[in-house]
């Protein structure tokens, strides 16, 4: 079997609680979790809960025996108003433990209040690598909105410099936003790699349509033979987003997970 961290994105249960998400999650074999704490969106955790319910959240996540690893914490980089806020998703990862921060460029789920370019971001985000250092953090920047190929973020992570700041390619995402051929633009950018959503694609490449793994287009065994000639070990965390219109219930999310899982193991690897 493949070792490698596999987790599951608490944001596959936009609109459940945390809780069930880690009970499905658990259920259907996984040891990792990335918390979602995305502004406007799926806020399992976020920095202006009370500290008791961010303990109570620690101590969940202890009874179903999953690990924080990662947390997204998305964040409009380009605009300065927003760079506290992402500084505090940086402390709330260092609470659960996280070793990953996933951030986009810009806002995932609100509306940009700032654009700016790559350069200027790039020196934004020179601006809080001493936070990731303290907190011993690694930025992963998601392949998201108007930044939807690896080759604009290979190019950001290139100007910033700093080996704690790298990419978060979301395989379904090229598509959707990049309309790129996904193998060839994950190729380009493989060595700034630091982290990987496996995010299936089906319908038109502007449809929002992101099924389990395995039911949609993205070819995953071509990507996996590419990150192990590369020798790459970074963390693969699932996501699955549905249609526009969501899963209807909460069995469809935990029946998608469940599948991904055994679509996980029938590649060769250990949850």
């Amino acid at each position: 079997m493949k070792k490698r961290i596999i987790a599951v994105n608490s944001n596959c249960y936009h609109g459940y609680t945390l809780e069930e998400a880690a009970a499905g999650i658990k259920a259907a074999g996984f040891r990792y979790i990335e918390l979602t704490a995305t502004k406007g969106w799926t806020e399992h955790v976020f920095p202006d809960q009370s500290f008791r319910s961010l303990l109570r959240a620690q101590d969940m996540l202890d009874k179903y025996g999953l690990i924080p690893f990662a947390m997204s914490g998305h964040t409009n980089l380009m605009d300065t108003a927003r760079i506290r806020d992402f500084e505090d998703n940086i402390r709330l990862a260092h609470f659960f433990g996280s070793e990953y921060i996933v951030s986009s460029i810009g806002e995932a789920h609100l509306e940009d209040k700032a654009v700016a370019s790559n350069s200027v971001v790039a020196e934004h985000i020179k601006g809080f690598t001493d936070y990731l250092e303290r907190y011993d953090m690694k930025l992963v920047l998601e392949v998201h909105g108007d930044h939807g190929t690896g080759r604009v973020l290979k190019e950001i992570v290139e100007l910033v410099g700093s080996p704690r700041v790298l990419i978060n390619y979301d395989t379904a995402n090229a598509v959707f936003y990049g309309d790129v051929d996904v193998p060839e633009d994950f190729a380009a950018c493989i060595d700034k790699i630091g982290y990987v959503h496996l995010k299936d694609k089906a319908g038109g490449h502007k449809e929002w349509n992101f099924p389990a793994l395995g039911k949609g287009y993205i070819d995953f065994p071509r990507l996996f033979r590419l990150m192990d000639e590369a020798h790459n070990m970074s963390p693969y965390s699932i996501e699955i987003e549905f249609t526009q219109a969501g899963a209807k219930d909460l069995a469809e999310v935990n029946q998608a997970v469940a599948d991904s899982a055994a679509y996980m193991r029938a590649q060769g690897f250990e949850l």
